[in-house]
């Protein structure tokens, strides 16, 4: 499936205002806010932040990516085009964990 396939399977964001991912100490390291261009991102970490309860990790982050579809492909050979996916990214091959912050 591509990207805009999966996010159609995927809850509602009508409610939501933006999404945090903060480090362990509480830290924004990184935000999706709910404008044009930056949805279909939100709409994909907000089904994150559902499916491993708020969050993100190595599996999360692989999935997400799994979500992504086509525009992985992009991101790794176009680095900062696609901050979203850069984030999965880094998660996965560092082994990092992040909170999920539905706004």
């Amino acid at each position: 499936m591509n990207f805009k396939d999966n996010l159609a399977s995927m809850p509602s964001i009508d409610h939501v205002k933006g999404l945090d991912v903060c480090d362990e100490n509480g830290n924004v390291i990184h935000h999706i806010p709910a404008v044009e261009g930056k949805l279909g991102s939100l709409k994909l970490y907000h089904a994150l932040a559902q499916q491993f309860n708020g969050t993100l990790h190595t599996q999360a982050a692989e999935q997400g990516l799994t979500w992504f579809a086509e525009h992985v492909e992009d991101a790794l050979h176009n680095p900062n085009k696609h901050p979203n996916v850069d984030l999965l990214l880094r998660v996965k091959n560092d082994n990092l964990v992040y909170q999920l912050n539905v706004l």
